[in-house]
């Protein structure tokens, strides 16, 4: 059995605030509640001047270091997944773009044993249900209304893994599809919409959680026709998800989101794609051709953003030493909400006794130096 893991002298991230000169023990997988019995079977690590922090959760993501998850076979998924895991991300959800219904089927089915295998935190469909007027860096001839039996042929198709499915509630079906999903306990989110205010409000009231990118592929919150944008911030039952790569969001847009939902409804997500952790080239994204440059990603016909390069270790960095937002706060944001909105909180998204030994060390200036995930490390910490 491998020794219990102590690990002393960072500022540690709880729950209930920074503990500085903490200690965080790790027996097994598990982060333990107790000091181990048998000294003799302890390795020490002095993390001081760091900070430990909760392993990232992302709701969002497609795919990263070359690979796919949108289109790509279980290797190439596993693939992204490390790639993710080597930049702190130690839970992902596994986002599927538009695509012909029974490939959509297909793949799903190849990502639920993923998912079971503990591999993936299950499947987040964004597409096809999504409108034309918003459609970002999806196949337009592939898109199609929110039918809901084609959206339970997703559900089954996930074989119970199902996180959540992006719709443009506005479309025929819309508001139906939101209460199928809700009863089968799939987070219904409301993206790629060209919907009014009042529209917006109605999906919520339906059981719509969640705000896929917020602020992206959607209309612009204006003074006469607010649209979905401040319907989504103002409701306290619902999560918006915020892209933080500076490309994706103007600082002040952030800001704005933080300002009126808090760090316990706003969850850091990449969006990413293959070019994540890879580099700049040509890339496909479902059907369709990607060119990223300088780090970011767009369609080579039309020029639309095509997802991020982002992730998360960059967006905990960003948020703290540009957008200025308290350590904790971003924690809650990157970690603890995504895990709750889940409902995998009672394992993850926490430093608590009895969860995974999900950590993430970051120096003083919030750049990664470690990465361990159910006690193991992925990025073994080069100190001293």
């Amino acid at each position: 059995m491998a020794p219990t893991k102590v690990l002393t002298g960072a500022r540690v991230v709880l729950p209930t605030g920074t503990v500085d000169d903490g200690r965080v023990i790790v027996e097994g997988t598990r982060i333990a509640d107790t000091a181990p019995d048998a000294p003799g079977s302890v390795e020490t690590i002095d993390v001081s001047g760091h900070w430990l922090v909760p392993g990232f959760v992302d709701l969002h993501n497609h795919g990263g270091g070359g690979a796919s998850f949108a289109g790509g076979t279980a290797e190439e998924v596993l693939q992204g997944v490390h790639t993710h895991r080597l930049h702190g991300t130690t839970t992902v959800v596994a986002s599927a773009v538009t695509g012909d219904l029974d490939f959509l089927a297909r793949h799903a089915g190849m990502l639920a044993e993923l998912a079971q295998q503990g591999d993936i935190a299950g499947i987040h469909f964004e597409g096809p249900f999504i409108s034309p007027c918003r459609k970002g860096a999806h196949d337009e001839e592939l898109l199609r209304d929110p039918d809901p039996a084609e959206v339970r042929k997703l559900i089954d198709a996930a074989h119970g893994h199902a996180r959540m499915m992006t719709l443009a509630t506005e479309l025929p079906g819309g508001l139906d599809s939101v209460r199928l999903l809700v009863e089968h306990g799939v987070i219904a989110a409301v993206g790629h919409t060209d919907a009014t205010y009042e529209q917006t409000v109605a999906a919520i009231d339906a059981g719509a959680t969640v705000a896929t990118h917020l602020f992206n592929a959607m209309p612009v919150l204006g003074h006469r026709a607010p649209g979905p944008i401040a319907a989504l911030l103002e409701d306290e039952r619902v999560t918006v998800e915020l892209i933080n790569d500076g490309t994706h969001l103007h600082p002040a847009a952030l800001q704005l989101a933080f300002h009126h939902a808090g760090p316990r409804r706003v969850a850091f997500i990449t969006d990413a794609m293959d070019a994540a952790g890879f580099g700049d080239g040509r890339y496909m994204l479902g059907p369709m051709e990607v060119e990223v440059a300088e780090g970011v990603a767009r369609l080579v016909e039309g020029g639309s953003i095509a997802g991020s390069t982002l992730t998360l270790d960059r967006a905990f960095q960003r948020a703290v030493t540009v957008d200025g937002l308290p350590v904790e706060d971003v924690v809650q944001a990157i970690s603890a909400t995504p895990a709750r909105l889940l409902g995998l909180d009672d394992r993850i998204g926490s430093l608590e006794p009895g969860k995974d030994a999900d950590l993430v060390l970051l120096d003083a200036d919030f750049a990664l130096k470690g990465v361990m995930r159910r006690g193991e490390w992925v990025v073994a910490p080069q100190l001293g």
